[in-house]
């Protein structure tokens, strides 16, 4: 029988939200009958799903989108869609700028995803980048495989405005989603086979739910009711929201796991104040000194920018030794990069690349040392890991996440996939643990 199913080729740039909703979409168009691919050749439709928050993301979606020109001349029936924040903050411009471009959707207009296509697949080229409620009504879409670990968005959105951050204007102000519409989508990613969530927002910390108040702790108390969870994540969160309820939430419940992304930014206080962060370095060396006191193994990770309009050596140092201090296991570090409708984009004292990147491979040089210290500091301890599948490398190796989320690879078997295992770590390497399975009479196997 000849294979007459239609094909689509999604491809993601950018953050955690983004790999959400692009399994969103993917769902969306297997209910139109479209079957995914890996490669654009083989594709009847293309979705580029795209980042704004660093000038060098979007510069790779218009390299990208530029080179599909010659794969639609080749086939004058594909179809072309992107998607996301570049979309959101181009709009129109991008089908003046690329002919071939069929359609362009912002994130709140995800749900008329199957619309576009339609209306494409018709001649219809169109732009829908209005921000605001919900274009179509939410649709709760949950992969028939999700695998052992799946994402669900809580609430979307930023009202902080950080003079640097196109976020708020790409994704619109903070809306919440209903705690109950939430805990619907959990309990259906755990029955079809999840078990590790990660709840996802710009500021987690700023969740209300709109049908009864609910903060972000009360959710993750709802969450951690949910039958055949095993463990939750959650991410990003802001250091000037963090609340005491949220520190003993972590503290107190079990699936919630001993990991936080807490981004600083910088380390200099005229470089907080200047970024419009809305905390100082000692407001948030207190909030991770009360983090690390209620939850002593948390493992803790942060962002930071360099080359910050106006920043001095001194400025750096402080972003140095703000890491010295807190000895993160995990960073992000970047180069600022102007975005559209920012305030930073406009401030003097713009500075050279070459002092930027400079400071960016000594900052990672720094982390690196930090990181390796915090992970050779792990040997000799006991950790519960959820076993993931076969490691990238090595053979007669399984890897894992221990409770803190550090990767751990240890001699096992095929089988213990998808299952929680004791795991003695032996040994600490700069991105990953080596360890060795204990005997576990009684480990869990989804």
């Amino acid at each position: 029988m000849i294979e007459t199913k239609k094909k689509v080729c999604l491809r993601t740039f950018g953050c955690q939200m983004n790999a959400y909703d692009s399994k969103r979409m993917a769902g969306m168009l297997a209910e139109m009958g479209y079957a995914q691919v890996a490669e654009p050749e083989a594709a009847d439709l293309i979705v580029l799903n795209t980042c704004s928050v660093r000038r060098l993301a979007e510069e790779k979606v218009y390299s990208y989108v530029g080179e599909l020109k010659r794969l639609k001349r080749e086939k004058p029936w594909l179809l072309i869609g992107v998607g996301g924040c570049v979309a959101q903050q181009e709009g129109d411009k991008l089908l003046r700028r690329l002919p071939h471009l069929d359609f362009v959707f912002g994130p709140d207009a995800l749900n008329r995803l199957p619309e576009l296509v339609t209306q494409a697949a018709k001649g219809k080229r169109q732009a829908l980048t209005k921000l605001g409620p919900p274009s179509a009504p939410a649709q709760i879409i949950v992969p028939a495989e999700p695998g052992l670990r799946a994402m669900v968005t809580v609430m979307t959105g930023c009202d902080n405005f950080c003079s640097y951050c196109v976020v708020p204007y790409v994704r619109g102000r903070e809306r919440s989603r209903p705690a109950g519409e939430v805990l619907e989508e959990v309990a259906a990613l755990v029955a079809a086979g999840a078990r590790e969530i990660t709840l996802l927002g710009q500021n987690v910390n700023s969740y209300r739910d709109p049908d009864g108040g609910l903060d972000f702790a009360g959710l993750l108390g709802r969450v951690n009711d949910v039958p055949e969870l095993w463990r939750i994540r959650f991410t990003t969160s802001h250091p000037k929201d963090l609340s005491p309820s949220l520190i003993e939430a972590m503290a107190g419940l079990e699936k919630v796991m001993e990991q936080m992304h807490l981004p600083a930014q910088s380390g200099s206080n005229r470089m907080l104040k200047a970024m419009n962060r809305g905390y100082t370095r000692e407001r948030y060396l207190e909030q991770v000194n009360l983090l690390r006191q209620k939850v002593p193994s948390v493992a803790l990770g942060s962002d930071i920018i360099v080359g910050f309009p106006g920043e001095t050596r001194q400025d750096f140092e402080e972003s140095l030794s703000l890491l010295r201090e807190v000895r993160y296991d995990f960073l992000y570090s970047f180069k600022y990069s102007d975005r559209p409708f920012t305030k930073a984009g406009r401030l003097e004292n713009q500075l050279e690349e070459e002092v930027k990147s400079e400071r960016l491979v000594e900052l990672q040089a720094l982390q690196r040392e930090i990181g390796l210290a915090e992970h050779q500091a792990q040997a000799g301890k006991l950790e519960e890991v959820l076993v993931e599948g076969p490691a990238r490398h090595g053979e007669g190796l399984m890897s894992g996440r221990t409770r803190a989320g550090r990767v751990v690879n240890f001699p096992g078997t095929p089988e213990l996939a998808e299952s929680l295992v004791m795991v003695r770590i032996t040994e600490g390497r700069e991105n990953s643990l080596a360890g060795e399975l204990l005997p576990a009479p009684g480990a869990i196997s989804a």
